[in-house]
């Protein structure tokens, strides 16, 4: 029996992160971020793969046994907030790593009770791993090296990502973007974070992956163009305000040009220069995973984003399926860099058709099918009425033999013998003619 004084470090944290009392769990992870910060500040120092999924194995657990929804909330913003206590980029990238490796393994064994608070976990994982690429600047190459981590281990063919895990992150990521980078990002820039997308939708052969990578990045796009739009005519109304009091205020506008460039030397010396990482902690009291949809959208140029997946798709190695969904989002793409909405309106009624619209259209569509539909049977019973009464006469000697038989019949035959209103004159010119008959034949 190893006793726990031998036993490693990352052993120990673990065990005490998925222990029974909250008490013990919330000082494990207390500890867990003070040893991350002093271990990676050594130059020797750092961790390896195995020792991350031991911890995050721990942090597994230890989420898994928080149940209260406002605890997990907390709990999951510091265990996601942990990537920021790493050093050096290649750290930030292994615990990443293993994060979603320890998510992949263990997604199979959460019941339906436990699966939101680790799509919370998901989520906030994703946000602050944007984060720390903001911290870097945006840079290319921290952007490329991203990407590559996140496509390997969660959608790449040979990945073990369950498809739950894949359709969740597809799902989360435009949305955790805009709400990290919208206002900064340029449409160049928001181009290479979807342009993997591109390539696994025309190479895929997993049809849900690519119905959620269609659904989820590339229809997103277009149905959010409308505020996109709406976004970039702000910011130009906003310019052209600020051009205009700029010209009609000489003196006052050099001052201006001065504030406005020191505003612009003091955020720029507030963001840390490229290749170091900024120490502050983001803010605890930030919400994650809100939906309340009012902040900025990310900028596209749409016709970009056509022409790269048509480069893809036309390609000869595309399957037949992807192709024809390819080409059907191309079309809108281009139609949205060519000016034209998918509503044919301005882009405020275009929204408010978008959120509100759908279900009055196909309410109007199913009306003008409905209403002549019951107009004629109205109008059919209106004008059969007075039919039925005028010919019951002629239809009933041809339907009563079918339905009451021979009485029927022998009632047909009685009818004419009887005497009646309009049958008195026959009557009276033939009675004279037999009469005669009879006295003719008596003489014989």
């Amino acid at each position: 029996m190893v006793s726990s004084a031998q036993l490693p470090p990352e052993i120990q944290l673990a065990q005490r992160l998925a222990g029974n009392e909250q008490v013990t769990r919330d000082r494990a992870v207390r500890k867990l971020r003070k040893y991350i910060m002093a271990r990676t500040q050594r130059t020797a120092g750092g961790f390896s793969h195995d020792e991350l999924l031991k911890v995050w194995k721990g942090l597994f657990y230890c989420m898994w046994m928080q149940d209260k929804p406002l605890l997990q909330e907390e709990l999951g913003r510091t265990i996601s907030q942990l990537i920021h206590a790493f050093q050096t980029t290649e750290a930030q990238h292994l615990f990443l790593q293993a994060f979603w490796q320890t998510m992949n393994r263990e997604w199979t064994g959460i019941d339906r009770l436990r699966l939101d608070k680790f799509y919370l976990l998901m989520r906030m994982v994703l946000s602050e791993s944007f984060k720390a690429v903001k911290m870097h600047g945006w840079e290319e190459r921290q952007i490329e090296k991203l990407l590559e981590l996140l496509m390997t281990e969660i959608l790449h063919p040979n990945s073990q990502a369950p498809h739950g895990v894949k359709s969740h992150f597809i799902e989360i990521f435009l949305e955790e973007l805009s709400k990290v980078g919208a206002e900064e990002l340029t449409a160049d820039q928001n181009l290479k974070f979807i342009e993997p997308f591109c390539r696994i939708a025309a190479q895929t052969k997993d049809s849900l992956v690519l119905h959620s990578v269609t659904r989820g990045i590339f229809e997103t796009i277009v149905e959010q163009a409308p505020f996109a739009i709406e976004d970039l005519m702000k910011e130009l109304e906003a310019q052209s305000e600020e051009e205009e009091e700029a010209g009609s205020d000489g003196g006052e506008a050099s001052e201006g040009g001065e504030c406005t460039q020191a505003l612009l030397s003091q955020k720029r010396s507030e963001e840390p220069p490229a290749g170091s990482i900024r120490r502050a902690e983001p803010e605890v009291g930030q919400e994650h995973g809100g939906d309340d949809g009012d902040g900025p959208v990310l900028q596209f140029d749409y016709e970009a984003v056509a022409n790269k997946l048509f480069e893809l798709a036309s390609r000869q190695s595309t399957p037949s399926q992807n192709r024809k969904r390819l080409y059907k989002v191309i079309r809108k793409l281009q139609d949205l860099a060519g000016g034209i909405f998918p509503e044919d309106e301005m882009p405020e009624e275009a929204c408010k058709r978008l959120l509100e619209g759908r279900r009055q259209r196909k309410a109007k569509r199913r009306l003008p099918k409905s209403r002549p539909r019951h107009r004629k049977v109205t109008g059919e019973k209106e004008d059969s009425s007075p039919d039925l009464n005028l010919g019951i006469d002629h239809a009933l000697p041809r339907e009563q033999p079918r339905g009451r038989g021979r009485r029927g019949a022998g009632k047909r035959k009685r009818q004419p013998q009887k005497p009646s209103g309009a049958s008195t004159g026959e009557a009276n010119i033939q009675e004279p003619e037999k009469k005669k008959k009879r006295r003719l034949e008596n003489r014989k």
